[in-house]
């Protein structure tokens, strides 16, 4: 070992959580070493990719808005979604912290760092039933996370005042030191040399993220009780295999929870550019689509319809015959209803083009449409339902989808509309129909209308599948963020953030998010493992 690099804190992983807490180390005079795997340019790990969508609780955006929103309201939503039991203790520790401290803790703390909000809140995952989210809170960061991960790195450059700061890019952390049962430091290997760099600190804080990006991980961890699709794309990052977790788990005695337990998305395409093999794209499916399995039939009986429940549509599509689905519209619909997750396709939120944002947002995103049209195969556009039939098999390489019952299915949606709005019959336009209560979906939202309306089309069909996306356990830890063994005592000097940590406790979320938790709950993990880190040495 020819190198050795020494430091106060050392924090094993760049992303979000990561940045936030060497930041708030570096300010309390701390020096700090940060260990990436990824390139300069990207820092940031995937929120630098991330769409930047956030659940807050009790903003001024909700205020303006009317949204009687407060931590005890969204405590119970969080419970009842993510179906967390009496005995979770952490994860239940950790959702009452995070309602309670989202406020003062992110949405405060960012806007002192001079990131703003869109003034529309969303409301998403509002559950099948009612039993998500009863209230809009999800906030859009201007400017996607982009902005608020360049910030973030902004900051920790400018905290770097006397030469504290050492950033090891293209370095994976592949083990943890103990002496004397107390942490020491880690090992590194250099990537690019294989050089192995002995890292000398008291405290070791992981942030390296999820196990989702590795599908061999994905698959050992699923849970035997739910189906599993035969095929998956990737919509986290390779770099997130869960190899470090396995360390901390075996050679330290730390404990892994709800690893099966995993935050997908159902309607995923291949990414056109793809930055790494197997790379995906989230659509966010058009609540006015008709979803339909491999044989252009209409999947039911209760229809899939995006916005209420995630988690139930992963498990719904990973049951089919196939491991692909077709979303039918038109173009009216995707003008106004499609969208792609991410800062990478939201450049009018992302390059802070407000006219240009609005004018999309009320005319339609025809760019987007056009986009999708040009660059991928798996969007789909013709003049007419034969045609579309067509090249959907032509897709496939099967002779799957019969245009007659592709017609079919169309005519059986559209003859909900033959006679008085009164007298529609269709789980899917009722909940349309709810979503356009609220102001910012009825933006986003077509009014109901048969999908053959003259002057709609061309027809589209997009094919998609599952993709990975988050890991909703990890390493178990209290609410200073110490990473707890099986007997449930602190490992002395190990912290443990974000993802890695299940966003806090091993799984604060447990089987389902009510959206927009991640990237706070990065945060707060952090700050809470920096003031506990700063208290420890008495800072």
């Amino acid at each position: 070992m020819s190198r050795s690099v020494q430091s106060d804190v050392l924090v094993a992983g760049g992303g979000l959580a990561g940045i936030v807490t060497a930041l708030e180390c570096l300010r309390a005079g701390l020096h700090v070493t940060v260990v990436d795997r990824d390139t300069p340019e990207r820092l940031g790990g995937l929120a630098l990719w991330a769409f930047g969508g956030m659940a807050l609780v009790g903003t001024p955006e909700q205020a303006r808005m009317k949204i009687p929103d407060r931590p005890d309201v969204a405590l119970a939503d969080w419970i009842r979604f993510g179906e967390l039991a009496p005995t979770e203790h952490l994860p239940l520790q950790w959702a009452r912290y995070y309602v309670e401290q989202s406020r003062p803790q992110v949405y405060d703390w960012l806007k002192s760092h001079g990131l703003k909000f869109l003034p529309a809140v969303n409301w998403v995952e509002r559950g099948l039933y009612g039993d998500g989210n009863s209230l809009p809170r999800y906030h859009v960061v201007w400017g996607t996370s982009r902005e608020l991960t360049r910030c973030m790195i902004q900051a920790l450059r400018q905290a770097d005042t006397d030469g504290k700061l050492t950033v090891l890019h293209r370095h994976r952390v592949v083990s943890v030191d103990q002496t004397a049962g107390v942490v020491s430091g880690a090992v590194a290997i250099n990537e690019e040399t294989q050089e192995a760099v002995q890292l000398s600190a008291p405290v070791v804080v992981l942030a390296m993220g999820g196990i989702n990006g590795a599908e061999a991980a994905v698959r050992a961890n699923w849970p035997a009780d739910r189906p599993m699709p035969t095929q998956m794309l990737n919509g986290a990052h390779p770099f997130a295999d869960g190899k470090l977790h396995h360390f901390v788990a075996d050679q330290l005695a730390g404990r892994l929870t709800h690893v099966g337990e995993m935050w997908n998305y159902a309607a995923g395409i291949p990414h056109p550019k793809p930055h790494f093999p197997g790379h995906g794209l989230s659509a966010i499916p058009c609540k006015s689509a008709l979803w339909l399995n491999h044989r252009g039939e209409r999947i039911g009986p209760d229809p899939l319809v995006t916005g209420f429940d995630t988690h139930a549509l992963c498990q719904r599509v990973a049951a089919l015959e196939k491991p692909y689905t077709w979303q039918l519209l038109n173009w009216r619909i995707a003008a106004k209803e499609l969208a792609i997750s991410g800062a990478e396709h939201n450049p009018r939120i992302r390059d802070k083009q407000f006219f240009r944002f609005l004018f999309e947002t009320l005319t339609g995103n025809h760019r987007l449409v056009r986009q999708l049209q040009d660059e991928s195969p798996h969007f789909l556009v013709d003049a007419s339902l034969s045609g579309l039939a067509h090249k959907m098999n032509q897709l496939t390489g099967t002779q799957d989808v019969d245009p007659d019952v592709l017609q079919a299915t169309a005519d059986a949606f559209d003859a909900n509309f033959c006679l008085s709005d009164k007298l529609h019959n269709d789980d899917q336009i009722r909940r349309i129909l709810h979503a356009r209560q609220w102001g910012p979906d009825r933006l986003r939202t077509c009014k109901p209308a048969p999908l053959q309306m003259r002057g709609a089309g061309p027809f589209i069909a997009i094919q998609t599948q599952l993709i990975t996306r988050k890991s909703l356990g990890g390493l178990q830890t209290d609410l200073q963020s110490r990473v707890l063994d099986a007997g449930g005592q602190a490992i002395s000097g190990l912290y443990c953030v974000g993802e890695a940590a299940g966003f806090g406790g091993g799984g604060a979320s447990g089987k389902r998010s009510l959206e927009g938790t991640f990237l706070p709950g990065c945060i707060l993990t952090a700050r809470s493992a920096a003031q506990s880190i700063r208290s420890g040495r008495g800072l």
